[in-house]
């Protein structure tokens, strides 16, 4: 499965919730997660997708830290079965 694939679906079960799955770009900022997940009631997280056994880049690991630093979820997919799990978590924070 590629990586447009599992964004794809990840946008769909988020749209089926009522919410938004933004597609994050950060001009001057390279290396921000590909989606930014806006669920009702306030629930917002940062998403990085990748193709099945890829790894975020050492760039894409700093950004992330970045973000957990100041206190918002991120969560890296690379599998279509992942996305339930991740929007429980999103959920429930």
């Amino acid at each position: 499965m590629r990586e447009s694939e599992i964004e794809s679906r990840l946008r769909a079960e988020v749209k089926k919730m009522g919410g938004m799955a933004v597609k994050f770009t950060s001009p001057g900022l390279d290396g921000v997660p590909d989606r930014i997940v806006l669920l009702p009631g306030r629930k917002i997280a940062f998403v990085e997708l990748k193709a099945p056994g890829k790894k975020p880049r050492p760039l894409q690991e700093k950004r992330m830290r970045q973000l957990v630093s100041l206190g918002f979820p991120v969560f890296v997919i690379d599998g279509a079965e992942q996305i339930g799990g991740v929007l429980d978590e999103i959920c429930a924070t």
